[in-house]
């Protein structure tokens, strides 16, 4: 095994996180969400809301977190990717595991820190999505099924991504800044539709490439299309739920489902090829974007 000259180590860190990263797309989702969901659960307590240095704590703690589940994911799917896409950084070798788990730990360690210093529950929270993403690595090497069978594997994997909306919402309960009520359920099953939109867009399609994980080829092209629209349906019905009373304004993000519409006839129309992907990308970023708008401007 060659070994890697230390200095040399965080280039070769930076040159994966920009490759299967992506930081224009993971840090924007990341920063999104958070200010999403802190400034909705904060604005419908008719509580002004303004981003303060807890709420960067929070950004920086769940972009961290998105970018570890990734290193992971890398780790989980070398065998498939030894198959399907040899040019991956792990399988070519631009990477080895062991600095993706350094890297790993030293996140862990960061993200603990930041967190620990404002309080023990957001620690433990941010600490609960780390230690369920290492329980799936395991859990996926002992099953088969949960590996390969992409409906089951969404279902055991997803968590990861609603304990990281609890540890936003829980901060913030913590804080003293909102009150756990049926409002948490509602919001944290708005950023679940918004989320699940998107994985179910991209992949979805008419045809499937060889080594393709898609729900549309256990479901079918049409099935999935209903499904993934329908996650988007169920991001307005939560909005119409929480923001309704409020007012016009309150309605903004509604504007967004306007994306999944036309790209639901679309791709039903074309009978040929995948969901439009920039329709779901644009939904995800406008839904959030204009939960951050309302929930400035609602003061």
């Amino acid at each position: 095994m060659t070994t890697v000259a230390a200095p040399q180590v965080p280039v070769r860190l930076g040159r994966f996180v920009l490759r299967m990263f992506r930081p224009r797309i993971y840090v924007t989702y990341g920063l999104l969400w958070v200010l999403a969901l802190e400034g909705s659960a904060v604005a419908v307590t008719d509580t002004a809301w303004r981003p303060s240095g807890a709420t960067w704590v929070r950004v920086v703690s769940v972009v961290l977190a998105l970018l570890f589940l990734r290193m992971l994911d890398e780790q989980k799917d070398l065998a498939h990717d030894r198959v399907h896409h040899p040019d991956r950084p792990l399988v070519t070798g631009a990477i080895t595991a062991t600095e993706l788990r350094g890297a790993m730990a030293v996140i862990v360690v960061v993200v603990t820190g930041l967190n620990a210093a404002r309080s023990v529950t957001d620690a433990l929270l941010i600490l609960a999505a780390f230690a369920y993403g290492l329980f799936l690595a395991v859990l996926e090497s002992l099953s088969p099924a949960v590996r390969d069978r992409q409906l089951l594997n969404l279902a055991v994997t997803y968590p990861v991504q609603l304990l990281l909306g609890g540890y936003v919402y829980g901060s913030l309960v913590a804080a003293g800044t909102v009150a756990a009520d049926w409002r948490c359920a509602v919001l944290l099953a708005l950023c679940a539709c918004v989320f699940l939109h998107f994985e179910f867009a991209r992949k979805t399609a008419w045809e499937a490439s060889p080594g393709a994980r898609l729900y549309s080829a256990g479901l079918g092209p049409r099935r999935a299309a209903v499904i993934t629209a329908g996650f988007a349906a169920g991001a307005v019905g939560c909005q119409l739920l929480l923001f309704a009373p409020r007012g016009p304004l309150g309605l903004l993000p509604c504007l967004a489902a306007v994306l999944p519409a036309l790209a639901t006839r679309r791709f039903l129309a074309a009978g040929r090829g995948g969901w439009p992907l920039p329709a779901a990308t644009g939904f995800v970023v406008a839904t959030y974007l204009a939960l951050v708008v309302r929930a400035v401007l609602l003061q």
